[in-house]
């Protein structure tokens, strides 16, 4: 049982992240904004599995948290995917504390933009409305949603890189059938 656990880690993992995203955990938040959680998995999985798994796994989780999401109108799928892409082409160098403050860095960086393209698609929506400037104030939540991404990242995506790399050569996450 604990080589199968250990050979089925990433899948596991991956389960908790739409747990995680709508359990809205709140003393975890910075000025009542959460990180992005699925950067924290997405970063370590693609840059050990390259780019087009970290493509497919962003659009697939795209897919999942869109589902689950109450407006349908916004999707999350463009900035995954990109993200996805993205952190495949990176390269793992050795552990140090510089690599771990990369991690915070990295998912800074695509929290923002993930972040500035759910915006933009409310913006393009409501662009006739008047009342447009209500939503400049959440700017203010993607910097802060930025802030809390990139201070978490270190810790979490280290461990989470740990973890996938001591099951790498057994399995990956898109072979589902043994």
């Amino acid at each position: 049982m604990r080589n199968y656990i250990k050979k089925k880690i990433s899948l596991i993992s991956f389960l908790f992240i739409p747990i995680i995203y709508f359990w809205d955990p709140s003393w975890l938040k910075f000025l009542g904004v959460q990180p992005y959680w699925p950067l924290f998995w997405l970063l370590p999985w693609s840059m050990i599995y390259g780019p087009f798994d970290g493509l497919i796994i962003g659009l697939i989780l795209g897919l999942i948290l869109d589902s689950l999401s109450v407006d349908s109108s916004f999707t999350q799928i463009p900035g995954l995917i990109f993200c996805g892409l993205w952190f495949g082409k990176l390269s793992i160098s050795k552990y140090s504390f510089e690599e771990h403050l990369r991690f915070g860095l990295i998912c800074s960086i695509a929290s923002f933009f993930c972040g500035s393209l759910y915006f933009f698609q409310i913006l393009i929506k409501y662009w006739s409305d008047h009342v447009i400037f209500l939503y400049l104030t959440s700017i203010q939540n993607i910097f802060a949603q930025v802030f809390i991404t990139g201070l978490l990242a270190p810790l979490l995506c280290s461990l989470l890189l740990k973890l996938f790399q001591t099951s790498k050569g057994r399995d990956k996450l898109t072979n589902f059938i043994d």
